[in-house]
């Protein structure tokens, strides 16, 4: 039988975040240098949790020397690696590599600088979690046949949120919005993190975060003000 969530965590949970930050990236990684999708994953998780980055190498070396066999597929007891562009011949090499490549950024102190702008879909993810569930999930292509329009659907994500979860959210907004980027990247950043629907006009994609912002920092919905 499959394995349960807490079995799968321990073998392979760090290696699953190593992993899927090569989606829509190739593996570009030499023995010289990590390649761009690795060094997102090295830059987000030294600044976020560095205590990762021991369990990500030993999860890859342990993967690559004891590659599932046929039992453990057919029980669905194993790890499945992601077509990442490599021939399965080479998946074993290259698992060591970045193992390699964590090894020596964890022993020399290689902190790769952080970034006004993440540099990948995974990074993008990583770094504003809440912001990718709100914009994918009430901003999708399917927006103007749920809402009448954009306020609607900031409503329905305010009253159907946890407040703890909105609150979450208008900080990565804010951080977001401190990092001074330009229009361009904004209207990326929104693309990546799974908006489908342009913002409401006459704004702009940071002018009409702004008011999303300002929308969800107020009282919440159906939550009387106190006096004064």
């Amino acid at each position: 039988m499959p394995m349960k969530p807490l079995e799968f965590d321990r073998r392979y949970g760090e290696l699953d975040q190593v992993i899927s930050a090569y989606v829509g990236l190739a593996a570009d990684d030499t023995p010289e240098r990590p390649g761009q999708a690795l060094t997102a994953y090295l830059r987000h998780t030294w600044h976020t949790r560095p205590w990762a980055l021991s369990v990500a190498e030993q999860q890859l070396r342990t993967y690559a020397q004891n590659p599932p066999g046929r039992l453990r597929h057919r029980l669905g007891e194993f790890y499945p690696v992601p077509d990442i562009g490599l021939p399965e011949a080479e998946i074993q090499q290259w698992l060591v590599l970045l193992a390699d490549h964590i090894k020596q950024s964890v022993e020399d102190g290689r902190v790769p600088p952080p970034s006004a702008l993440p540099q990948t879909h995974w990074e993008w993810y990583a770094r504003f979690p809440e912001l990718g569930q709100f914009l994918g999930g009430w901003f999708s292509q399917d927006m103007p046949e749920e809402f009448d329009d954009h306020d609607a659907a900031v409503r329905d994500f305010a009253e159907s949120a946890d407040p703890t979860v909105v609150a979450r959210l208008v900080g990565e907004v804010r951080e977001l919005l401190a990092l001074g980027l330009e229009e361009v990247d904004y209207a990326v950043g929104v693309a990546e993190l799974g908006m489908e629907v342009d913002p409401p006009a006459p704004y702009s994609p940071s002018g009409w975060l702004t008011v999303v912002a300002g929308q969800l920092a107020g009282p919440a919905p159906n939550t009387p003000r106190g006096p004064g």
